[in-house]
């Protein structure tokens, strides 16, 4: 039984949060806005707080604040129905555990709720004044999100991870295979056991088995001492075996071995070792169709498919694209002691149009690079690419978004149309030729000036010296 705090100035909102909770066995206090909840809090103090925004006397930032400085690693979940990158941004500087937009699921909440104390609770001897510790923020990776196909991957997640049940995760690169690996070790009776991962695919076949199964002193050249295999390491625990359809045929056959019997055969070893693990396998491959083609055994493929769990890939989970990206903003400023800055309106769009084939680790290395390289106030899109991925794009009408001052391009002679008005490609060629001379021809910087691509302001150069318009 948990204890839990609801601050919000919506009765309707408290009452299903309160009634949600209560039936997951909580004991579940309300507030009607965060001076009520603080004054609650310090009576009574809970082990996770969920807090709406927007409320009279005191907003849920503020309350955020105030309950950290009682009790740094206290989870507090913000809840919001007007969600902005920066309040999201702000929630996650000051060390909210997750953050999300109204209207949610009752399993959304529920799931939270879980995750929170699945992190473990604050301990009870955090007192005021105690520095927080910020170290747990950048090395956990928490599972970001509130879309409804990831929320039913987790219940799955969680209703399986006390079980022997071998679990498959399927999905494309870059999905968070692996965290939701993490996240079944962390809600099962094992979480106080050993969580080991091995990528099938990292190791040469020669190596791969012995990773596996361990070998003994003597058993091939090169094994001058006895070493446990990633079975034993696992033992009491969970064992992941990232890129599973990578393991050669021949090594299938003794892992599906060890999956039925419970028990590995070391390299050299006179005896078989016993083992209780359970086995959490990725792969971005369709392994179906890989057994029906003769590339895995069809017969480890059934003993891995026990409970499939298939993850979304970021272009189908919009809703989140935001959430995460204010997450990731907010890690690696901290990461890098850099100012928490905001995404620039271009930028903001070309995250909500980009199809994001590298999924989550894509958005995450962009950032990354983003925060590191940033120079203007806003995280500005060529902060996250170099140039363009759409070829096509050069072939389109440029929109201008010079910074600081506006182009006046001058007229001239013999470039004016009926009218006297100069046509638009006769403008958009003096205000690139206007931009290169600013910067003394730096491509870059002309491009950041116009607000356009290097790849777009290189091809329009090129288009311009096949006119003769240019030498």
């Amino acid at each position: 039984m948990r204890k839990i705090l609801i601050a919000d100035d919506d009765r309707e909102v408290r009452m299903v949060l309160y009634e949600a909770l209560i039936r997951q066995g909580h004991t579940v206090t309300v507030a009607e806005n965060g001076m009520m909840a603080l004054d609650i809090f310090e009576k009574n103090p809970a082990d996770l707080v969920i807090s709406d925004i927007n409320m009279p006397r005191m907003g849920g930032l503020d309350l955020l604040q105030k309950l950290h400085a009682l009790r740094p690693q206290l989870p507090v979940v913000i809840i919001t129905g007007h969600a902005t990158v920066e309040t999201a941004v702000s929630a996650m500087k000051l060390g909210a555990f997750d953050y999300l937009l109204k209207p949610f699921s009752i399993d959304v909440i529920v799931e939270v709720a879980a995750r929170a104390f699945a992190a473990g609770l604050p301990k009870k001897d955090e007192g005021a004044g105690q520095p927080r510790e910020n170290q747990d923020f950048l090395k956990k990776k928490p599972i970001v999100g509130a879309d409804n196909k990831l929320a039913r991957v987790l219940q799955k997640a969680k209703s399986v991870a006390s079980s022997k049940a071998t679990v498959l995760i399927l999905g494309e690169s870059g999905t968070g295979k692996e965290m939701i690996a993490r996240y079944i070790h962390e809600e099962s009776n094992r979480r106080e056991g050993p969580f080991v991962g091995l990528n099938c695919a990292a190791l040469p076949e020669g190596l791969l088995e012995s990773e596996l199964f361990g070998h003994e002193k003597g058993a091939f050249t090169g094994a001058i001492y006895t070493k446990k295999g990633k079975f034993e390491l696992a033992d009491g625990g969970t064992l992941l075996l990232d890129e599973i359809a990578e393991i050669p045929l021949h090594l299938q056959a003794k892992l599906l071995r060890v999956l039925q019997e419970e028990e590995v055969d070391r390299l050299g070893g006179k005896s078989p070792v016993k083992v209780d693990v359970h086995v959490v396998a990725t792969t971005n491959r369709n392994l179906e169709e890989a057994a029906k083609n003769g590339e895995f055994r069809q017969d480890l493929y059934y003993r891995l498919n026990v409970i499939p769990l298939t993850l979304p890939p970021l272009r189908e989970r919009k809703n989140d694209i935001e959430r995460l990206a204010a997450h990731f903003i907010a890690r690696f400023s901290q990461q890098y002691g850099k100012d928490v800055k905001k995404m620039s309106k271009a930028a903001w769009q070309r995250f909500q149009q980009y199809d994001w084939p590298g999924n989550i680790r894509e958005m995450e290395n962009l950032v990354e690079r983003a925060v590191l390289l940033s120079l203007s106030e806003e995280l500005e899109p060529w902060d996250f690419w170099d140039e363009e991925t759409d070829d096509a794009v050069a072939d389109k009408p440029l929109t201008f978004a010079a910074e600081g001052e506006a182009f006046q391009p001058a007229a001239a002679a013999g470039e004016a149309t009926e009218g006297g008005m100069a046509s638009l490609r006769d403008v958009e060629r003096q205000m690139i030729m206007q931009a290169l001379q600013k910067t003394d021809d730096n491509r870059t910087h002309a491009a950041r000036m116009l607000g356009i691509s290097v790849r777009t302001l290189r091809n329009k150069l090129h288009e311009y010296r096949l006119q003769g318009l240019i030498d």
